[in-house]
């Protein structure tokens, strides 16, 4: 098929789709941007949830995020996460389950790849990571992570580099919960980042707190928010 243009003379349309270019990319991001930051400007006093998505209903920490969910939204919070399995879906379930605000903020993938859980109140989707990601690190003022993987390990990292850096417009409260597992962690920062190659500084470690239980994480979120000082 060709095209005329404006001297009369015809020539080929082009074979690629224009929504393949690098272009149409550019302005596909910036409605995400667009859409995701209307979408968490709602979210006056929330908390976002991390963790691995393998813990299943029983497990130990699976349990903690759905009750600390669940009583942080009896407090009015609202209850944010990526919308999967796993600690995802503990927190939403708390939430949901105590007809609190369940927000999912969710990554389109593939049928074979991660789902939405069942426990959301309103969600959003995105097809590019990065987007979704920083919505994530936008979301809230509570960042509460539990025990996971690399995924976790990347969220953690991000938010305590953007608040170290003092990129956030509001104060962030990060409580690790799990000391069997983020202690040796935190150790590691003292012995190695802090005292053996000074890469930070001891005020650094005033940006985490660790926990082991529900209702610790409820109490340091309560004092860290500006909501409830």
């Amino acid at each position: 098929m060709n095209q005329e243009n404006t001297k009369g003379e015809y020539f080929p349309f082009p074979e690629k789709d224009f929504r393949d270019t690098f272009q149409w990319r550019i302005f596909r991001i910036m409605a995400e941007f667009v859409e995701g930051f209307q979408f968490v400007a709602d979210f006056d006093k929330s908390v976002s949830f991390f963790g691995s998505s393998r813990f299943e209903e029983g497990n130990p920490h699976y349990e903690k995020a759905r009750k600390l969910a669940g009583i942080l939204v009896k407090d009015g919070f609202t209850v944010v996460t990526g919308g999967g399995p796993g600690i995802m879906e503990a927190s939403n379930r708390g939430a949901y389950e105590n007809e609190g605000r369940s927000v999912g903020i969710n990554i389109e993938l593939p049928d074979e790849g991660e789902k939405a859980n069942d426990y959301l109140s309103e969600s959003i989707a995105f097809h590019y990571f990065f987007t979704r990601k920083v919505m994530l690190s936008f979301a809230s003022y509570g960042y509460v992570f539990f025990p996971g993987g690399f995924g976790t390990m990347d969220e953690l990292f991000e938010m305590l580099t953007l608040i170290q850096t003092r990129k956030l417009p509001q104060p962030v409260t990060i409580v690790l919960v799990g000391k069997d597992f983020w202690t040796p962690a935190v150790d590691w920062f003292k012995r190695t980042l802090l005292d053996e190659y000074k890469t930070i500084n001891e005020k650094d470690f005033d940006l985490i707190t660790l926990v082991d239980t529900p209702e610790e994480a409820l109490k340091v979120i309560k004092e860290g928010t500006p909501f409830e000082r």
